[in-house]
């Protein structure tokens, strides 16, 4: 686009007018393909305005078509806003439930779509696409133009037990999963939609042993979910350990050790 269109030395009486309605109406981040229908204003040529813009430096190019005013650099109302039927999800919705205090070292945004990872104003963003019958469980979080999809306390903990690999680890799932409030009715609701019976033992069974209120009926949900395949109950870990016939599990963490990491915050 920009290699097509003129550029000029100063700014033009149609790149002042868009400046003006997009301030007027508080817009900081769009699409090339509505932003004339949200300011109710047609330009000569769009965009040429939004490349003068952007080399002028008055806009940044998230991607091709996405833009964002300079200053705007939300890493989660980014993410969700570059990719459609998506949500910020797995270890980065923990640390903004404040289930962990460990930052991701990238974001990450569970989408139907299938999307590239990619870095966006020097921050990294790891795509991870799901089924449609995964897609549940999803607020809004913040207000205003700061306002992004996120999954909700419930989906977060089981997304995270269903692919561990983006949980930020063992120690911080379990430690995430004791501090949470949690409703067995989304816990079986979400389960369901996961379908990843490895998973749900492991969480009926980390729900029995911390004794965790509200989540009876979960726990009988996940008993009945229970196969003859033993699990090891840290994906992760070595082939070993004392085997729990009631669930299925081989604990190659022992219960007094997953006890302990239980009570640190991570």
């Amino acid at each position: 686009m920009g290699d097509s269109v003129y550029i000029s030395t100063n700014l033009t009486k149609e790149q002042m007018k868009f400046l003006q309605l997009i301030y007027e109406h508080e817009i900081e981040y769009f699409t090339i393909y509505d932003i004339e229908k949200q300011l109710n204003h047609k330009f000569k040529n769009i965009n040429e305005v939004l490349e003068n813009l952007y080399r002028k430096k008055f806009l940044n190019r998230l991607q091709k078509g996405y833009y964002a005013v300079k200053n705007f650099n939300d890493q989660n109302v980014i993410g969700t806003f570059i990719v459609p039927n998506s949500a910020v999800a797995y270890w980065a919705a923990l640390n903004i439930h404040g289930l962990t205090s460990r930052f991701p070292n990238k974001v990450f945004i569970q989408t139907t779509k299938r999307k590239r990872n990619k870095t966006i104003l020097g921050i990294e963003y790891k795509f991870i696409t799901i089924a449609e019958r995964k897609r549940k469980g999803i607020i809004l979080y913040g207000y205003g133009n700061n306002r992004f999809p996120i999954t909700d306390v419930e989906k977060t903990i089981v997304d995270c037990f269903d692919l561990p690999k983006y949980s930020g680890g063992f120690d911080l799932l379990i430690s995430a999963f004791a501090q949470a409030k949690l409703s067995s009715k989304k816990m079986i609701e979400y389960s369901e939609a996961i379908n990843n019976i490895s998973a749900i033992k492991r969480m009926g069974f980390l729900a029995e042993l911390f004794q965790k209120k509200g989540l009876n009926s979960f726990i009988n949900y996940a008993l009945l979910k229970v196969n003859k395949k033993f699990t090891l109950i840290d994906a992760t870990g070595e082939n070993k350990g004392e085997f729990d016939s009631k669930w299925q599990l081989r604990l190659n963490v022992n219960r007094e050790n997953i006890i302990n990491i239980s009570k640190e915050i991570y």
